[in-house]
C-alpha cells in the first residue's frame, strides 16, 4: 500500500494558489478555445455516430478527472508517515452540482438511440441542456474562476478541464444542431435543468439527515439549510422565505438558459449565414 500512498502524495503536489486572469487561467483559456475552434471545425458536419464518439472521450475524460479529484479530497497525509494517513470522503464536494450535471447528461446524448418517438425527445431535451445550461455553467467558472482554484495541481488542472469540457460540448452541440435549433423544442433543457434542480433539493434533504449536520452539502446551492453563495442569488437568499427562492432560482435560470439558446441562435445565424440561406433555398425548392 506503500506505493499507492505515495502515489496519492504526488498527486496531492501543491502550486501557488492561480489568480483569475493570471498565466495558469489564461493558458487554459486559449487551450479551450484552440480545442472548440478545432471540433466545431472539422467535425461540425459529422455523422450522428462521429457526435456520440466526440461526446464519449469528453464524457470518459471528465469521468477519469472525477474519481481522480475524489481520491485526492479523500486522502488525508500524515507528513511525518505516509503510511498512517488516512481515508474520509468530503461530502460537500459529492459530483452534483450545476456544473456536475454533464456527467449524468452526457449519456443519455451519448447513448439514447435516435429511433423511437420518446428516446430520440429525451435525447434532444438533454442535448439542448448541453448546449445552453451545462455551457453556461461551464463558460462562468471560466470567465471568473475565482474560488475554484486552490494550492492543488492537480485540482486546478481537473476543474479547467472540466469546465473546459461544458464550453466545448455547449459550442460543438449548438452548432452540431444548427440546421434544427428551435425555440419549440429548446423548452426541453429546461425540463431536464428542472428534474436536476428537483433531485438536488431531495438530496440536500437526504444527506442533510441522513450524514448529519456536520457534512455541508449543498447540492446546487439552493439547500434551506445553508447559505446559498451564488452571486446575486447570495443576496436574495436571507430575505425571502425558501420556497419563493426556489422560484426565484428556477424562472432565474430558466432566463439565463433562454437567453443562451437565442445567443448561439443569433451568431450561429451571422456565422453560417451562407449555408442557412442556402439551407432555406433548397427547402423551398422542394
Amino acid at each position: 500500500m506503500s506505493g499507492f500512498y505515495h502515489l496519492m502524495s504526488w498527486l496531492s503536489g501543491t502550486m501557488e494558489r492561480p489568480g483569475n486572469y493570471g498565466w495558469f487561467h489564461i493558458m487554459f483559456i486559449g487551450i479551450v478555445i484552440v480545442v472548440t475552434g478545432l471540433i466545431v471545425h472539422f467535425f461540425k458536419d459529422a455523422n450522428d455516430k462521429t457526435f456520440r464518439r466526440i461526446a464519449f472521450i469528453v464524457w470518459i475524460t471528465i469521468i477519469l478527472f472525477e474519481v481522480y479529484k475524489i481520491l485526492v479530497f479523500s486522502f488525508h497525509e500524515d507528513g511525518d508517515d505516509i503510511s498512517k494517513s488516512t481515508w474520509g470522503y468530503q461530502w460537500y464536494a459529492f459530483p452534483f452540482q450545476l456544473c456536475s450535471t454533464p456527467y449524468y447528461v452526457l449519456p443519455f446524448v451519448i447513448f439514447m438511440p435516435e429511433k423511437g418517438k420518446i428516446t430520440r425527445a429525451i435525447r434532444r431535451a438533454c442535448m439542448y441542456y448541453t448546449a445552453t445550461f451545462a455551457f453556461f455553467g461551464g463558460l462562468c467558472v471560466y470567465v471568473f474562476p475565482n474560488d475554484v482554484f486552490v494550492t492543488t495541481i492537480g485540482i486546478n488542472i481537473q476543474t479547467m478541464i472540466h469546465h473546459g469540457s461544458q464550453v466545448l460540448m455547449g459550442v460543438y452541440t449548438a452548432v452540431y444542431m444548427r440546421k434544427d435549433f428551435k425555440i419549440k423544442e429548446a423548452w426541453t433543457g429546461v425540463l431536464v435543468f428542472a428534474a436536476l434542480s428537483s433531485i438536488a433539493i431531495i438530496l440536500n434533504e437526504v444527506m442533510y439527515y441522513g450524514l448529519g449536520e456536520g457534512e455541508k452539502c449543498n447540492m446546487f446551492f439552493i439547500s434551506p439549510h445553508f447559505p446559498c453563495t451564488l452571486p446575486l442569488l447570495s443576496l436574495i437568499y436571507p430575505k425571502v422565505p425558501h420556497f419563493v427562492f426556489l422560484i426565484i432560482y428556477l424562472l432565474g435560470f430558466t432566463l439565463v438558459g433562454g437567453i443562451i439558446f437565442y445567443a448561439e441562435k443569433g451568431i450561429i445565424s451571422i456565422v453560417y449565414r451562407d449555408e442557412m440561406k442556402q439551407e432555406q433555398s433548397e427547402e423551398q425548392k422542394a
